[in-house]
Formats: structure tokens, C-alpha cells, sequence
């Protein structure tokens, strides 16, 4: 594949992650408008042992890489379609694309999938260092067994994102916008029917395109949702059925009227087969 990367330098990207020294951090939540079903507090002093962690979310020219090594198929393949926001189609496919009920901004587009991210007629030639999106648990562990890797733990996660600081709202601080500087891809304007842009885009953004955190971590609030291993539960709430898992991040689909949750302690789920145009991944391997 044209753009893909060179196979023996992504499946050596481990020596390129970002060491997280082993210690305790305060993870969780108090924040007023947390999302309380979602279980973000209390806040709790958890320790962690050392690990490293990829300083930016796997990209589509790291992923043909493996595709072109090894010939793997994505679930989104087999199954033959995968969502994708709606605004991205042009008129006529999205007019012919199911919407899922109670989500109607996406659409069920046969065909998407990570190399064809908008279905028939699209692809990532331009896209190289984007994050891969319509990606699955299971791609994404495939992805991570290929590189010795593996996906990190929420707690890892989140220790990492916070990059040093103690309790704030976002990887960098409290304020959204420090200085009307964008600090991260999500949504501007009334979702889901305008975005102003004001970030500077519409659907995902190339890696390293927003300041890293304290600990050179990129993107860990907004563009795409990340996949943890941690299975779904709240604490207070019996876990949903079925293989359900954690998300860490938000994408470029959040906005503070349905889904704040590009806060850094902001959590979410979904089923680990799930592979929509908002999900990716980065590695993390022990320290």
C-alpha cells in the first residue's frame, strides 16, 4: 500500500514509547458536570507500576504497514459496513446509509472501513498520519501482538494523559482554551448540525497537531476514542452485557451539550467489536 510505513520501524515503536515512572496519582473525578452513570469518581489514589506508552494514537500509514505484512482483515471488512458521521458522506450516500436510532448524525455505510473511512470512493492516501479509525478491540490487539505490545490499562491511561497534573480538568489545565488556543479536536457550534471549525477541523486531525501534555503525550483529548483492556464497569452499576469496554479521550465528535467527555477524567463504553469512524488506539507495554 502507497502509504504504508516502514514494517520494521512500527513494529519497534515500543523503543519509541514514553516511559511512565511506577507511582501513585489521584485518578478520578469531582468535577461538577461529570457524568455520574459513568462512574468517573471517586477520586481514589491508585499506584502503578512502570510503563511506556506510545506518544500518539497508531496512524493509518503504521497500520497498512501491518495490514501489508501480514494480509490481517478488519472486523469492520468482514462485517461489510461500519458507521460513519453522517456530515462527512456526500448527499446521495447518506441519504441510502441507515441511521442507528437515537444517534442519527451517523450513518451505517457499507463499505467503511479503516482504508475506505468514508465507504466507496474514499481512502487515506492523504490521510497517512492521521489516526486509523474503524478499528476494533480485536484489530487493535492484533495491531499490538504484531509489535509486542499490548493495550494499556484505564489507570495507565489516565496517569498518562494527566501528564504530571494533579486533578485538573484537561491533560493541560483547567481552561479549554488557554489563550484562545485550541488545545484539542473536538466540536465547535451546535452538534451536530454546525461546526464553526474553530479547531481547524471537521472529521480527524493529523497526530501531533495539538501541544503534547507534560509527559509528550498527543491528542489524548479529542480526535479519536481510544481503546483500553479494561472491561466496562462503574463501581455502582452491574457491567452490561456482552464483551463491553473502556474508551478514554473523546473524538472530534465531542461537544460539551451531549459528551464532555474530553475532560481527562472522562470515561465511556462500547461493545469491543465496535469499529465507527471516531475509534482508534496507541500501545503501551510494560516499563
Amino acid at each position: 500500500m502507497g502509504i504504508a510505513a516502514d514494517p520494521a520501524a512500527v513494529r519497534a515503536r515500543a523503543e519509541q514509547a514514553v516511559l511512565i515512572e511506577a507511582g501513585e496519582f489521584r485518578m478520578g473525578t469531582a468535577d461538577r458536570d461529570q457524568n455520574p452513570l459513568d462512574g468517573e469518581g471517586p477520586v481514589r489514589t491508585v499506584d502503578v507500576p512502570a510503563f511506556r506508552i506510545d506518544p500518539t494514537c497508531v496512524t493509518n500509514a503504521e497500520f497498512a504497514a501491518f495490514v501489508e505484512e501480514t494480509g490481517y482483515v478488519t472486523e469492520a471488512e468482514e462485517f461489510g459496513w461500519s458507521f460513519v458521521f453522517g456530515a462527512l458522506l456526500g448527499a446521495q450516500l447518506r441519504r441510502a446509509s441507515p441511521k442507528p436510532p437515537g444517534t442519527p448524525w451517523w450513518r451505517a455505510v457499507q463499505g467503511a472501513r479503516w482504508d475506505r473511512p468514508e465507504g466507496p470512493g474514499s481512502d487515506v492516501q492523504q490521510r497517512a498520519e492521521h489516526p486509523v479509525a474503524h478499528v476494533s478491540l480485536r484489530d487493535a490487539e492484533a495491531f499490538a501482538v504484531w509489535c509486542s505490545m499490548r493495550l494499556p490499562r484505564e489507570a495507565e491511561w489516565e496517569k498518562a494523559a494527566r501528564g504530571g497534573l494533579d486533578q485538573r480538568r484537561y491533560a493541560w489545565g483547567d481552561e479549554l482554551t488557554p489563550g484562545g488556543e485550541h488545545r484539542c479536536n473536538i466540536w465547535q457550534g451546535a452538534f451536530p448540525v454546525r461546526n464553526t471549525l474553530e479547531d481547524g477541523y471537521l472529521a480527524t486531525a493529523p497526530v501531533r497537531s495539538f501541544p503534547p501534555n507534560g509527559f509528550g503525550l498527543y491528542e489524548v483529548a479529542g480526535n479519536v476514542w481510544e481503546w483500553c483492556s479494561d472491561r466496562w464497569t462503574t463501581g455502582t452499576a452491574p457491567s452490561m452485557d456482552g464483551d463491553v469496554r473502556v474508551m478514554r479521550g473523546g473524538s472530534y465528535l465531542c461537544h460539551d451539550s451531549y459528551c464532555n467527555r474530553y475532560r481527562v477524567a472522562a470515561r465511556s463504553a462500547t461493545a469491543a467489536e465496535d469499529s465507527s469512524g471516531n475509534k482508534g488506539f496507541r500501545l503501551a507495554v510494560d516499563g
